[in-house]
C-alpha cells in the first residue's frame, strides 16, 4: 500500500480494523457517531474516499465495507512516508529523533537490538 491516509481516514480505518467484519456503512456510521462524534454524512464521505483510494471495498447489498489494507500495511506505508518526508530517508535520523524523547526500557532496547541484528545488511 502506497497511499497516504489523512487522520480522518485513519480514524475510520481503526474502527473497521477493530470491529467484526464486514460492517455496513450504516453500522460504521453508528460506530463513528458513538466513538468519534461524526455525523452520518461525514462518515459516508470518508468511506467514499477510502473506497476511491483502494483501501476499502464496497460490496452490495447493503454497502458492506471490507478493508483491503491491514493495519500493519498502513503502518509500514505511513512510516515510509514519514521517513522520506521528515528525515530524507535516513533511518538513523528517525531513530535518533525518537531516542531523544527519552530512554528506552531494557526490554525495548533488547527488542530493537534483535530487530537490527536480524535486518542488518539487507
Amino acid at each position: 500500500m502506497e497511499t497516504t491516509l489523512y487522520d480522518s481516514e485513519l480514524r475510520l480505518m481503526e474502527l473497521l480494523w477493530d470491529a467484526p467484519q464486514p460492517l455496513t456503512a450504516k453500522e460504521i456510521s453508528l460506530l463513528a457517531a458513538g466513538q468519534i462524534g461524526w455525523s452520518r454524512n461525514t462518515t459516508y464521505t470518508v468511506l467514499t474516499k477510502l473506497v476511491g483510494k483502494g483501501v476499502l471495498r464496497r460490496e452490495e447489498p447493503g454497502f458492506r465495507c471490507v478493508p483491503l489494507a491491514t493495519r500493519e500495511e498502513v503502518q509500514r506505508a505511513e512510516a515510509r512516508s514519514l521517513l522520506q518526508r521528515l528525515f530524507g530517508g535516513s533511518k538513523r535520523a528517525l531513530v535518533s529523533a525518537l531516542l531523544e524523547d527519552g530512554p528506552l526500557s531494557d526490554a525495548e532496547a533488547a527488542a530493537l537490538r534483535e530487530m537490527i541484528d536480524r535486518n542488518a545488511g539487507e
